[in-house]
C-alpha cells in the first residue's frame, strides 16, 4: 500500500487528462440506468478535480462527450444535457474556488443553446484566472480539432511551426499533458488530444469511471512519477 502513496519527492504531472469512460457499463452492472453512471461520473469528475488541484497539478482536461457520442439514442443524450442543465454550475464551484480557469472544447455550436448558454457564462465567469486550469471536452473529436486548426493557418495564409501551430488549437497557451489516464478496460485513446498527447505518459486501468477513487488517482501519479520521460534524449543527458 506505501509504494502507492504521494510523498514529497513525487513528481506530480503539471496536467493531467482523464478519458472518463465506463459510466454506462457501470450502471447497467448495478441494474440502474445509463443516465444514473453519467450522474455518479459527474460527482466522481468533480472529485477527482479537486483532489489533483490539492495535490499541485495546475491543469485538468476530461473528455466528456465525443463527436462520436452524438451517434447515440437521443434519450441518453438528453440525459447527459440535463445533467449540465441541474448540477453543472453547484458542481464547477466546488473546483473553480481553487483559482482555475474553465475552458469548454470541442464542436459547442451542436450543443442545445441554453447548454451552450451556462457553459459560456461559466467560461466568462473564469476568464481572469491564470496559471490552473479546468479544460471540459464536449462534442469533440481530436482529428476535426487539428482540421479546424488547419483551416485557421490556411486561411491567414501561413506556414506554421509546431508552435504557432499549437497554439491553433483549443488548449492554446496551456502545457501539453503529461499524463493521459483512460478508465473502462479500453486501451487506446479514442480521438482524444491526438496532437498534444505526442509525449503524454498513458495510464489504463480496467476500473469503471464512477469507481476510479482519488486513491486510484494518486496511484497513477506515482506510476507517472517513476517514469523516465527522455524527450529523445538519452539518460546520460536528462
Amino acid at each position: 500500500m506505501q509504494r502507492n502513496k504521494i510523498k514529497p519527492d513525487t513528481k506530480i504531472p503539471r496536467h493531467i487528462a482523464i478519458i472518463m469512460d465506463g459510466n454506462g457499463r457501470w450502471a447497467k452492472k448495478r441494474f440502474m440506468p445509463r443516465s444514473f453512471g453519467h450522474q455518479k461520473g459527474m460527482e466522481r469528475m468533480i472529485g477527482l478535480m479537486e483532489r489533483a488541484f490539492r495535490l499541485g497539478v495546475s491543469y485538468v482536461t476530461v473528455y466528456a462527450l465525443s463527436t462520436e457520442n452524438l451517434k447515440r439514442p437521443q434519450e441518453e443524450l438528453e440525459g447527459l444535457y440535463n445533467l449540465i442543465r441541474k448540477h453543472f454550475k453547484e458542481n464547477m464551484q466546488r473546483v473553480l474556488r481553487y483559482g482555475v480557469r474553465l475552458k469548454v472544447i470541442g464542436a459547442v455550436e451542436l450543443l442545445p443553446d441554453d447548454v451552450q448558454a451556462i457553459l459560456r457564462q461559466a467560461e466568462a465567469e473564469t476568464a481572469h484566472f491564470e496559471g490552473k486550469g479546468v479544460n471540459i471536452a464536449l462534442c469533440y473529436g481530436a482529428r476535426a480539432e487539428i482540421v479546424r486548426a488547419v483551416n485557421c493557418a490556411v486561411e491567414k495564409g501561413e506556414k506554421v511551426t509546431e508552435e504557432s501551430f499549437s497554439a491553433l488549437l483549443y488548449t492554446q497557451g496551456q502545457p501539453d499533458p503529461d499524463l493521459i489516464i483512460r478508465t473502462g478496460k479500453e486501451i487506446r485513446l479514442s480521438n482524444f488530444l491526438l496532437w498534444q498527447s505526442a509525449y503524454a505518459e498513458l495510464y489504463f486501468t480496467d476500473k469503471m469511471f464512477p469507481e476510479f477513487s482519488d486513491r486510484d488517482l494518486e496511484k497513477s501519479i506515482v506510476w507517472f512519477s517513476g517514469r523516465t520521460r527522455r524527450f529523445g534524449k538519452t539518460d546520460e543527458q536528462l
